[in-house]
C-alpha cells in the first residue's frame, strides 16, 4: 500500500512478494489504468478517460490562439536569475504542495502564457555562461564574453580603452531614446550583472564600486554605480539593493552603521547626487530604503523613484522582513514600478529580476532557491493582471540554469524538498543511504566523510543543502538551453529553439524601436501577406482538425460506456 500525505510514507507489504508485486504493477500499467491513492481531498481520477480528454482541451485552447501583430506600447522583461527548467519544474511541485494538492499537475502563471521557446546560452568564449554576458545578450541583440557588461566580445578583460568604441545600446535605452518611460527592479544589487546590463558599458563584472576597480586601472573606466546615477539620469524607477555601492567609506549607512571598508572611497555619495540632479531638474521624486517609506510615495506625482532597500543584496523571501521596516517584496516593488511608469502616454519599457533565485543554487539550498522562484512568480502575475496583452509585450526567461537536479524515481506527491523513497530494489543506492529528491552536480555542500545518513534529518529546512557531487566553493551554472514564455504583440515570434541574443530583436521589432534591419511596417506586412496565401488551406485544415477531434471524442465515450 503506497500513502501520500504531507510527508511521503513507504510500507512493505509483508504478505505479496517483490516479484509479485512488480507483475500486478505491470498489469497496471499494461491496462493504462493506474490510479495512485492518496488522500488528497477533491483529487480528480487520473484514469486514461481524464488524460485522453485533457490532451483535447489542450488542443481546443492551442487552436484558439491567435497571433497578435500590435505594436507593443509597454515592454516589460521578467529574468528569472539562474531560474532553469528544472528549477522551474520543483517551483511547481513546491506550489501545488504548498496548495495541499501532489504538486506535479500544478503550473507556475507564466507557463500558461501563450508562447513558449527555447534560448541558447553559452557565450562566444564559454559554454556555461555568465549572468553578464547573457543578459547582455538578452538586452542588447549581440553574444559576449562572460564578464562583460554591455561592450562586444572584442574588448578585453579589464582593459577599459578595449571597451571604448564597442559599447552595446541596451533595450533600455532603445526605449527611453523613443521617449518611454523605463524602470529597473530587482532583487540582487541595482549594480548587479543582470540590471547593470540595461545601463552600463564595462570590461568587468566586478566593478560596481570605485572600491572594486584596482588601482591599475586608472579613471578611464566608471564604475557601474556611477554610471547608473551619472550617465543614466532619466531611468524613472530603480528599486532593488547594494546600497554601499553608492554611500561613501564615511557615511553611515541606515541599517548596518558605518559603512568603513565597505563604501566608496573617491568621496561621491551618489545617492545625495541623485536627489540633486532631481531637484535641479525640477523633478518629482523619493528615495526609500524600506517598504514604509516605499508605501508612503505618491506615485500620482512622483516621477523618479530610488529605492535602495540593503546594503549588499535584498533579504531571501524566506527571511525577508515583511513589517514597515523591511523590505518589500518582488512584487510590492513591480506594482509600484508599473504604477509610475504607465503614467506616460508613450509606454515604458521595464525590467524585473529575480536574482537571488541564483544565490540559493549557488549555495546548495534549494528552498532558498524556489521559495525566490514563487516570489518571482509572483511577481508576474501582478504584471499579467495590471497590463493588457493587446499593448503590452510580456517575457518571462532566465539568464542561464544551474546544476539542480530532480531524480531517484520518487512517488507522485513525495515532497520535493524531502527523501526520495526507493520503488523498487534496483533503484535503491548502493551504499543503502537514503538520499533527496533535489541535488546538485557540484557546490559547497558536498561531504569530504562521504554520504550523511539524512534518515533522522529534517531536509525541509531553510538551513538544509543538498548534497552535491564535486566540492566546490560555490555551486556553478549549467549550460542547457532556458525556457522563453511570452504573451503580447509578436510574442508568436518567440517559439522553437533560438539563440539567447534573439531575444533583443523581438522586442525591439514588437515595439518598432532601434533599427534591427527590419521595419516595423515591412515585418507585419510579410507576415499578413503569408497568412492571407495561407488562411484558405488552414480554415480547411482547422475544420478537419476539429471534425477529427469530435470524432475521437465520441470514440472515447462509447469506449467508456
Amino acid at each position: 500500500m503506497v500513502k501520500f500525505g504531507a510527508k511521503f510514507e513507504a510500507q512493505s507489504v509483508c504478505r505479496i512478494s517483490i516479484s509479485h508485486q512488480m507483475m500486478f504493477g505491470f498489469h497496471l500499467l499494461f491496462l493504462l489504468a493506474v490510479v495512485v491513492k492518496t488522500d488528497v481531498p477533491g483529487r480528480i481520477k487520473e484514469d486514461t478517460t481524464y488524460w485522453r480528454k485533457q490532451g483535447i482541451q489542450d488542443i481546443m485552447n492551442t487552436i484558439k490562439t491567435t497571433e497578435n501583430t500590435n505594436i507593443a506600447k509597454n515592454i516589460i522583461l521578467f529574468i528569472g536569475d539562474g531560474m532553469g527548467i528544472s528549477t522551474i519544474t520543483a517551483a511547481r511541485i513546491l506550489k501545488g504542495q504548498l496548495a495541499g494538492k501532489l504538486g506535479e499537475e500544478e503550473l507556475l502563471s507564466f507557463e500558461k502564457l501563450p508562447n513558449t521557446a527555447l534560448a541558447k546560452v553559452y557565450t562566444v568564449d564559454k559554454q556555461v555562461p555568465d549572468s553578464a554576458a547573457t543578459a547582455t545578450a538578452i538586452l542588447s541583440g549581440v553574444k559576449t564574453k562572460n564578464k562583460f557588461i554591455g561592450v562586444g566580445p572584442d574588448a578585453v578583460l579589464n582593459d577599459c580603452s578595449s571597451a571604448k568604441g564597442r559599447e552595446l545600446k541596451s533595450m533600455l535605452k532603445l526605449c527611453k531614446e523613443e521617449g518611454k518611460s523605463t524602470g529597473i527592479v530587482t532583487t540582487a544589487r541595482l549594480t548587479h550583472a543582470t540590471p547593470a546590463a540595461a545601463y552600463a558599458h564595462n570590461p568587468n563584472r566586478e566593478w560596481e564600486s570605485d572600491l572594486n576597480v584596482p588601482m591599475k586601472v586608472g579613471t578611464d573606466c566608471r564604475d557601474i554605480a556611477y554610471q547608473l546615477v551619472m550617465e543614466n539620469k532619466d531611468i524613472q524607477v530603480l528599486l532593488g539593493g547594494g546600497r554601499k555601492k553608492f554611500l561613501r567609506n564615511v557615511d553611515s549607512d541606515p541599517e548596518s552603521g558605518f559603512l568603513g571598508n565597505d563604501g566608496r572611497r573617491d568621496g561621491l555619495n551618489l545617492v545625495e547626487m541623485w536627489k540633486n540632479d532631481k531637484e535641479a531638474r525640477n523633478e518629482t521624486h523619493a528615495y526609500v530604503w524600506n517598504k514604509k517609506q516605499l508605501d508612503l510615495i505618491n506615485l500620482n506625482s512622483t516621477d523618479y523613484i530610488l529605492g535602495l532597500f540593503d546594503a549588499d543584496h535584498m533579504q531571501y523571501d524566506l527571511q525577508r522582513d515583511t513589517g514597515p521596516n523591511g523590505d518589500p517584496s518582488l512584487a510590492d516593488m513591480t506594482q509600484k514600478a508599473i504604477e509610475v511608469l504607465r503614467r506616460k502616454d508613450n509606454g515604458y519599457f521595464l525590467l524585473v529580476e529575480g536574482g537571488r533565485i541564483d544565490h540559493g543554487h549557488h549555495a546548495n539550498q534549494a528552498k532558498f532557491a524556489l521559495h525566490e522562484t514563487l516570489a518571482f512568480e509572483k511577481a508576474v502575475s501582478i504584471a499579467m493582471t495590471m497590463t493588457s496583452e493587446e499593448d503590452t509585450l510580456l517575457i518571462v526567461t532566465a539568464d542561464h540554469s544551474h546544476v539542480f537536479t530532480i531524480a531517484g524515481y520518487p512517488n507522485r506527491g513525495n515532497d520535493i524538498l524531502g527523501l526520495t523513497m526507493p520503488s523498487a530494489p534496483e533503484n535503491t543506492p548502493t551504499d543503502n543511504l537514503p538520499y533527496t529528491t533535489l541535488g546538485y552536480a557540484n557546490g559547497p555542500s558536498y561531504s569530504f566523510s562521504g554520504r550523511k545518513n539524512l534518515t533522522e534529518v529534517n531536509t525541509t529546512t531553510v538551513d538544509f543543502k543538498q548534497e552535491s557531487g564535486i566540492p566546490m566553493q560555490y555551486e556553478t551554472h549549467g549550460g542547457e538551453d532556458v525556457a522563453v514564455y511570452s504573451r503580447g504583440p509578436m510574442s508568436h515570434l518567440l517559439t522553437g529553439a533560438k539563440e539567447q541574443n534573439y531575444i533583443a530583436f523581438v522586442m525591439a521589432h514588437s515595439a518598432c524601436v532601434g533599427n534591427i534591419g527590419i521595419s516595423c511596417s515591412e515585418g507585419r506586412q510579410h507576415y499578413k501577406t503569408s497568412n492571407n496565401a495561407e488562411r484558405h488551406n488552414w480554415n480547411i485544415s482547422t475544420f478537419l482538425c476539429l471534425l477529427s477531434i469530435f470524432y475521437f471524442s465520441c470514440n472515447i465515450l462509447l469506449f467508456v460506456q
